[in-house]
């Protein structure tokens, strides 16, 4: 569902993605794991479109974003790591704008309003403004966007920032429900996230891959520890 090839983003001299190439099929939860700056979200934000490949390809569902833009975006729900919020906006007021962009209207657009509101956990603040909500539950209504048109493919940066524990254990159990019919990336450097919710992780590190396989695999090779094999495979920048 998701096929990246050969991956590379340039920033004048700097490289950010560094020939990256891995695929996510349908029913699999990558966790993207890295350091800050080692590539995450400028990855997502090629795989999303929002940003130009200097040079590789990205495939959502067999279509090439670069060429069929329009087509690729329809099949995916995106939370960026800052999304955009409206604060004068109420969540229910919010939620029916994005849904009449992406072209729901009369019944439909209620009933994909009312089953995102469920799905995130957001009927205690519906009729708030979103300038009165915590920072958990505008992230919660930043995902609920996402959700609207039901999306095959899930890119998800930094999906539980900002959540109290309570709020991480629904929403990290809503991403495993999720992926079970859906193919999901999301970025954490969190690393209990693997656990709890991935079925593959990949680590990157400047730009490429340094690691790859189910959390158990990744364990084995941090000598039991997931914690250990991040710190071996990615301090050594932060060291310098």
């Amino acid at each position: 569902m998701i096929e990246v090839n050969n991956l590379t983003k340039q920033f004048g001299h700097k490289i950010a993605v560094d020939d990256l190439s891995f695929s996510v099929g349908k029913g699999e939860v990558l966790g993207f794991l890295g350091p800050n700056g080692a590539g995450k979200s400028t990855t997502m934000r090629i795989i999303t479109g929002f940003l130009p490949a200097t040079r590789g390809d990205v495939k959502i569902c067999g279509i090439p974003v670069a060429d069929q833009p329009e087509d690729a975006k329809r099949k995916i729900g995106y939370l960026p790591e800052s999304a955009p919020l409206y604060p004068d906006m109420t969540v229910f007021g919010f939620l029916r704008f994005c849904a009449s962009i992406r072209g729901f209207s009369g019944l439909a657009r209620k009933e994909a309003v009312d089953r995102v509101i469920e799905t995130c956990f957001l009927q205690t603040v519906v009729h708030q403004s979103i300038d009165t909500l915590s920072k958990g539950y505008r992230h919660r209504t930043c995902l609920a966007q996402s959700l609207l048109h039901d999306p095959e493919v899930l890119v998800l940066d930094e999906p539980t920032d900002g959540l109290d524990p309570n709020q991480k254990h629904e929403v990290r159990k809503l991403i495993r429900e999720l992926g079970k019919e859906k193919t999901i990336v999301f970025s954490t450097h969190i690393l209990e996230e693997v656990d709890a919710s991935c079925t593959r992780a990949m680590i990157i590190d400047q730009g490429k891959i340094v690691a790859e396989g189910s959390p158990g695999s990744l364990r084995t090779e941090g000598d039991g520890s997931l914690t250990e094999l991040f710190r071996k495979l990615t301090t050594s920048d932060v060291v310098a």
